[in-house]
């Protein structure tokens, strides 16, 4: 079974920055988030150096589920856990999520996922991973993956929040409201009957950059930068975690840092944590 650990050090070892054009895509935002997809695909297969055939074999190997252009997530690792990938093209950039809110963890009852998602392996809920890059052309300059539980508020934080809005619309006199999973439908808009009105959701949030910058920090000189955070009760069940720290002695910029991060449905309390840092220099 292939976790973070597998990733993360086939970035290190293979060194390999550059994300070729994305199959099939002719739209530039799309192409590269498609590219970027793949790369991370990569990272955990260690498919690189495969040719296409070779490289969707060892894909069909690793991953249950490789999601699709409209429901999460974008990856789920064979009995481990969900991935989601995310571009954005500046280093400060918030990360849009459109209508799904943040997710601490992935649930198989989530309206959310697909059927064929649900039903691609036997599982209940799964750790998610968000693996967020900044791409400058077919450049990845920086990397990081956190898990949802140390990056997102439980589920009933953003579930809470939506229902009060729901509910304060569907509140509005004289207006014909349709039953709908988004925030609302008006029905009948004009005199035909003919025009409805979708009212949705559109979420964001501020990249982990920011949201952990208490605890790092990129080097912007550097030719690419990578943060992993893992809160300490996870790192301890990475058993192949060994792996990852014996590397520190040939790559001299691949630091594991102790580090305590703020619980992100009460700052007030911190966690363990490892930090997980690595910088190239051409």
């Amino acid at each position: 079974m292939k976790n973070i650990v597998d990733a993360i050090v086939t970035l290190i070892v293979r060194n390999e920055f550059n994300l070729t054009a994305a199959r099939g895509s002719h739209n530039r935002a799309n192409s590269q988030g498609d590219a970027l997809e793949d790369y991370v695909k990569n990272l955990f297969a260690d498919t690189f150096d495969l040719s296409e055939t070779e490289c969707l074999n060892k894909w069909s190997e690793t991953f249950s589920w490789l999601g699709n252009s409209s429901n999460p997530p974008d990856l789920m690792l064979k009995g481990g856990d969900a991935v989601e990938v995310k571009k954005i093209e500046s280093p400060d950039a918030a990360i849009a999520l459109n209508s799904s809110p943040p997710k601490h963890t992935l649930k198989n009852s989530s309206p959310l996922i697909s059927r064929a998602c649900r039903e691609a392996e036997d599982w209940a809920e799964k750790e998610i991973i968000y693996t967020v890059g900044v791409v400058n052309g077919n450049s990845l300059k920086h990397l990081c993956m956190v898990y949802g539980r140390d990056y997102c508020a439980s589920e009933e934080c953003y579930s809470r929040i939506r229902q009060k809005i729901k509910d304060g619309v569907e509140t509005i006199p004289f207006v014909n409201f349709a039953p709908t999973r988004e925030l609302g439908r008006v029905n009948c808009v004009d005199p035909l009957g003919i025009t409805y009105l979708r009212i949705r959701g559109m979420w964001h949030i501020e990249n982990p950059w920011r949201v952990f910058g208490y605890a790092y920090q990129r080097n912007l000189k550097a030719d690419f930068n990578f943060m992993c955070v893992i809160d300490s009760g996870m790192w301890t069940t990475l058993e192949n975690r060994e792996e990852l720290i014996k590397l520190q002695k040939d790559y001299p910029t691949l630091q594991i840092i102790d580090t305590q991060i703020k619980s992100p449905d009460n700052p007030c309390k911190l966690r363990n944590a490892k930090l997980i840092r690595y910088e190239v220099w051409r």
